[in-house]
């Protein structure tokens, strides 16, 4: 029995042994023949694959009717013909034959082009191949008729030629960028598979709603985000998230969209619409920034403009010149070389392959650039401002302290559990997980009562035990010992939280609790200031407690106590010193900051407004990519201004060779195609870049003071008597 996947995805025939296997537009097809492979894609391609495939079936077919006016022409040039001059006419005649078409295949795009920059008032380079082949093919029709000697057929269809060659290179390079994101803009055309009352239908992602069952089988992409119901297997996530481990799903467990599934089959429940999934939102995003020049080819598109005049002037001038001491026909070939050899092909493709290939790899392991404005200013900035609270700290409060007051500090742990088991604020987590971490059974409380604001009460065998702030033991009339309440005040002062434990109508101990720095934060600060940045804190808390986490980061410009205003005032501040700043922040009081830098990067994790705000995007739990995504973006600008640098200068010394009667116009457009070859090969070394490596280092905390170096203090003996 013969599947449909061994059938030729154009034609339907057979694939035979030899297959060619391409993904195109995110899929993956199957080919009896290169034909049959152009063929789909001009009948189906889109974007850049669309356009590549023309441009190499229009080189094809140009190229076959340019080769035979060379290979005539050049049998001329050799005098073969010397003997039969009467032939030479029809020869010419036989040249104008091969040559219209020619011109017609290959030099409709840039006539096309010149039209429309025309009808709004503006010159490009388009306009100066038009110019230059329409004067030599003219030119040749005119000598043709008046039976002169030289014609320049061959030139008009050679130069075309290898514009097409130039142009075909750069759209290629596009196109590998292109394929190289297919995997992140898949969801533009993704399909899924929907399960319903036992029935599979494939049907648009976009059409996926919630709660709606969809079956994905190995290798295949999850397009939805949801939970698993039925199936067990391993999923790729890195594409979105950047982890590059395979992780375990079982029902219960969730799944995002654009992961990949490894292993077995696994029917997902969508937990939103299809269009709603962050692989939706990184498609749309990417799709928008490459769609965006950046800064500095916004900068060589104008200098382009304005030269272009100028070239048509220096042509002409050229041409005028060189007949005063030249027959006509090599007077208009130097002015000709001016034309073709100015054409600045190599200048536009200098920065969008760079860039594109840039976003790309960043995209590729979950970071998201806005726009290439912000890719190429990171690339160039050298200070980093941080918020403290959810960026460089887990944003969740610990017990990193126990100071006692004649009592075991398990005891005092176990007690704290069994009342704030009954609660749902944030500090009642932290004291359970300090309590499982030590392996401590919470005690078993009777009569809880939660008092909003203070705290929980209960009894303990008939005792009553207390655990909240000051407020609540100064409402019960429970009062510390002297060294246990200097130690609260001195904390307190410090910017920590306090929990303060009680029974038998005194306070017995303060627990200490304080947001601590990210397993990986220290290393990430190190390879920063590495690569040379300045890195400062912006926080909104206290003074002690940023300079506090600022020195067990290895941070030590620290503002603290900073409204969203002042945390704008501030960047104002070091863009004094620093000409590029970054803001890296999470929150809602972070938007301000994150708008105002040249670029706002957040982390996964961040408030929507800080992600809107936000020119660069992190995944969840990223900080640790942060040194790579500079590195990247100084590579991308490296590369761009060296495109841009080699294709100026290029122009630059062809032009004056060529003006001075030294370049031919078909040498000249060799030398244009190579430049645009050197800069697609240049640019294509961004996909060379290695993979971000982790440098997040997972400690276990095995004594509740194991934080000496954050909060060296509370290291320090149990305060004991009283």
């Amino acid at each position: 029995m013969t599947s449909a996947g061994d059938f030729c995805t154009h034609c339907r025939l057979p694939l035979g042994l030899r297959p060619m296997q391409r993904t195109l537009d995110g899929e993956a097809c199957s080919f009896c023949c290169y034909g049959c492979c152009i063929a789909y894609q001009v009948k189906t391609g889109r974007n850049e694959e669309f356009e590549a495939t023309w441009l190499l079936i229009r080189l094809g077919v140009g190229g076959f009717l340019s080769m035979n006016v060379m290979l005539v022409s050049l049998v001329i040039y050799a005098g073969a013909f010397d003997a039969d001059a009467w032939l030479i006419p029809w020869i010419h005649l036989l040249l104008w034959i091969f040559a219209t078409p020619a011109l017609v295949i290959l030099g409709e795009p840039y006539l096309r082009e010149t039209i429309i920059n025309a009808r709004q008032g503006r010159l490009t380079s388009a306009a100066l191949v038009v110019l230059g082949v329409t004067a030599a093919y003219a030119y040749s029709v005119f000598a043709m008729f008046e039976r002169s000697q030289h014609v320049y057929f061959d030139t008009a269809t050679m130069v075309l030629m290898l514009f097409t060659l130039g142009s075909y290179i750069e759209a290629a390079g596009r196109a590998k960028a292109a394929r190289d994101l297919e995997p992140l803009l898949a969801a533009e055309s993704e399909s899924a598979t929907v399960v319903e009352n036992g029935i599979e239908t494939r049907r648009p992602v976009r059409d996926i709603g919630p709660g709606m069952l969809v079956r994905t089988m190995p290798g295949e992409r999850v397009p939805v985000d949801g939970v698993v119901v039925e199936g067990e297997s391993h999923t790729d996530e890195a594409a979105i998230t950047g982890e590059s481990r395979r992780i375990v799903k079982g029902v219960g467990s969730t799944v995002i969209a654009g992961s990949v599934n490894l292993d077995g089959p696994l029917l997902i429940e969508s937990a939103a619409a299809g269009t709603s999934t962050r692989w939706a939102g990184i498609c749309h995003s990417v799709r928008e920034a490459l769609s965006r020049p950046s800064p500095l080819q916004r900068v060589a598109d104008r200098v382009v403009g304005m030269s272009v005049p100028f070239v048509v002037v220096l042509g002409g001038l050229t041409t005028v010149l060189w007949a005063r001491s030249l027959p006509f026909d090599q007077a208009l070939l130097a002015g000709l070389a001016v034309l073709v050899v100015a054409c600045p092909c190599a200048v536009g493709l200098a920065a969008p392959l760079a860039t594109s290939l840039g976003i790309g790899r960043l995209a590729r392991s979950g970071c998201l650039v806005r726009d290439p404005a912000a890719l190429e200013a990171l690339g160039r900035c050298r200070l980093l401002a941080f918020d403290k609270t959810g960026t460089l700290t887990s944003g969740t409060p610990r017990i990193v302290g126990v100071d006692a007051d004649g009592v075991e500090r398990d005891e005092v742990l176990a007690r704290a559990a069994g009342l704030e088991r009954h609660s749902e604020h944030g500090f009642a987590r932290a004291v359970m997980a300090a309590a499982n971490q030590r392996g401590l059974e919470p005690a078993k409380v009777q009569d809880v009562r939660v008092v909003p604001g203070r705290g929980v009460l209960g009894s303990i065998g008939g005792q009553t035990v207390a655990a909240g702030n000051g407020a609540l033991m100064k409402d019960m009339g429970w009062q510390a010992g002297p060294d246990l309440g200097a130690r609260a005040q001195t904390l307190e002062a410090s910017g920590h939280s306090l929990i303060q434990v009680g029974w038998t109508g005194r306070v017995r101990a303060v627990l200490a609790l304080d947001d601590t720095p990210l397993p990986e934060a220290r290393s990430t600060i190190g390879q920063l200031q590495g690569l040379g940045l300045h890195v400062a804190i912006l926080t909104g808390d206290l003074e002690q407690a940023g300079r506090r986490i600022g020195a067990a980061v290895g941070i030590e410009d620290t503002a603290a106590g900073l409204s969203p205003e002042e945390k704008r005032a501030a960047l104002d501040h070091l863009r004094q010193t620093y000409p590029v700043v970054a803001m890296v922040g999470d929150g809602l009081n972070d938007g301000l900051a994150l708008a105002e830098a040249d670029i706002g990067i957040a982390v996964g994790s961040a408030t929507d407004l800080a992600r809107e705000t936000a020119t660069v995007l992190l995944p969840s739990g990223g900080l640790w990519m942060l040194p790579w995504v500079v590195s990247v973006a100084r590579m991308v600008r490296r590369t761009v201004i060296t495109n841009l640098v080699w294709a100026f200068g290029y122009n630059l010394v062809a032009l004056t060779l060529a003006a001075l009667g030294l370049l031919q116009p078909v040498l000249a457009a060799a030398v244009m195609a190579s430049s645009s070859l050197l800069l697609v090969v240049n640019s294509l070394r961004l996909c060379r870049l290695p993979e971000p490596v982790s440098t997040r280092t997972r400690q276990a905390d095995t004594e509740l003071d194991g934080v000496g170096a954050l909060v060296p203090a509370l290291t320090r003996s149990a305060v004991q008597g009283g």
